[in-house]
């Protein structure tokens, strides 16, 4: 079941961001008292009451514009708004209603979503100044008084999105696996879709960004469902120049939070870029499962050892991600594209293994024993018990005397017994320690 979406909108300068991050925890977005600094869209995952939602934060609207840069952000949370299953129309209450505010309101009337009137800089909203009812002209309900900076009233609205998502009834169950393929524009994504439903669904160009939105197909294989997701290309910022590019990052980007594996495609003729780094940290970092497609190795001139030198390097490069399987692919010539869906059956089954306890605790014995844990000032780290506590991805609460005692080093040592034991091939494996009388941080 997807996740409900929240589009954070109002025009610039009105607080979107400082709201943003108060609720995620997190300073993501750039906070200054200029407006137009919040030029891309931002997303990421909150929670109230026990309910996850995803939150967008968007570049402010000017309904009425030339300025390429503002009317690039209209786009942007256009696109947020009609992903979204609630919004929250943000609007300032030092500087009052304005005609711009009027306008951004018509425009969220004609989505026919849920919209929730959210006035900022409000220093006291329970007792709120009279031109707050100011507000009521929008049509758009009562307005919410808050104060984002200090985080007043906020209960109130997380209150009110919370009940405005659709209820679980009205979501459609989905068993499907799903499959983001994602990447640098023209590395072959909308092609190898095209390759593994065995027809012409997706415009295919050399035209960096002709796939402007996130497409879905679903299909069966071998009596199994899967749902495909092909995104536009993810750039670097300084290259974006199109607006319909701004806003195809935040579905790409969301693409990955929904999905259960990622296929990050890499052109074998360029190389890895730092780009792609990034592309495969933001996969990494979401614990989705992850294969690495090396497209057009047709072009590559080979040696003996040529595929095997490329992956040597793609893996020192990404260290962080070593579990990920490498397929050397050509879209163009159909070489090695039924591996695919084959490698992501094996990375969907090891995304949720699930290891018995007493064999863990077997496996982490003959760990410590060949390498004893890390000690500092005479005090040594011990570690008691691990289990395992969830799946997609596999996650192992280790019970320990002294978190600070845990080094990075011996952590990812007991990872690589891990998985030299079990695999887990294809998916990030997460570890949360707690000592003795702490409550697991899940």
């Amino acid at each position: 079941m997807s996740k409900p979406i929240v589009a954070i909108v109002g025009r610039p300068n009105v607080g979107k961001s400082t709201f943003f991050n108060k609720i995620v925890g997190k300073r993501i977005s750039i906070v200054e008292d200029t407006p137009g600094v919040t030029r891309d869209r931002i997303y990421a995952e909150a929670e109230w009451r026990g309910i996850h939602f995803g939150l967008i934060d968007t570049g402010g609207i000017e309904a009425r514009t030339d300025d390429i840069i503002l009317s690039q952000m209209r786009e942007q949370a256009q696109t947020a708004m009609d992903m979204a299953d609630v919004i929250l129309f943000l609007v300032d209450g030092k500087d009052g209603l304005t005609h711009a505010d009027h306008e951004v309101a018509n425009m969220l009337m004609r989505t026919g979503k849920n919209v929730i009137l959210v006035v900022n800089k409000v220093d006291n909203p329970k007792n709120p100044p009279m031109d707050l009812y100011d507000f009521y002209e929008l049509g758009l309900g009562e307005p919410i008084p808050i104060s984002a900076a200090n985080m007043l009233n906020f209960g109130d609205v997380l209150d009110e999105i919370v009940d405005a998502f659709p209820k679980d009834g009205d979501f459609e169950e989905d068993d499907s696996t799903k499959i983001a393929v994602i990447g640098k524009p023209n590395v072959g994504k909308s092609s190898l879709v095209n390759s593994l439903l065995g027809e012409k669904r997706v415009i295919v160009s050399n035209i960096a960004g002709t796939t402007r939105d996130s497409i879905d197909t679903p299909f069966e294989q071998n009596g199994k469902k899967y749902t495909l997701i092909d995104t536009a290309g993810i750039r670097r910022k300084s290259k974006i120049n199109e607006s319909v590019e701004h806003y195809s990052v935040l579905r790409a980007v969301a693409a990955i939070e929904r999905c259960d594996v990622c296929l990050l495609m890499l052109d074998a003729s360029e190389g890895l870029s730092d780009q792609d780094k990034r592309i495969a940290g933001i996969a990494h970092e979401a614990g989705k499962g992850l294969i690495l497609v090396v497209n057009k190795w047709d072009l590559i001139q080979k040696e003996t050892n040529t595929m095997r030198d490329f992956t040597r390097e793609l893996q020192a490069d990404l260290q962080f991600m070593s579990y990920a399987p490498i397929l050397f692919i050509s879209v163009k010539d159909n070489q090695r594209v039924n591996q695919v869906i084959d490698t992501v059956d094996r990375v969907s089954e090891n995304r949720a293994l699930r290891i018995p306890t007493g064999q863990l605790n077997s496996l982490l014995q003959d760990a410590m024993m060949m390498k004893q844990p890390p000690s500092d000032k005479g005090r040594r780290l011990k570690i008691y018990y691990v289990s395992q506590v969830a799946v997609n991805p596999p996650l192992f609460s280790f019970q320990i005397n002294d978190r600070e005692l845990m080094h990075f080093s011996y952590s990812r040592y007991i990872e690589n017994q891990i998985r030299k034991t079990y695999g887990f091939e294809g998916t990030s494996i997460k570890f949360v320690f707690r000592a003795k009388g702490e409550k697991d941080e899940l």
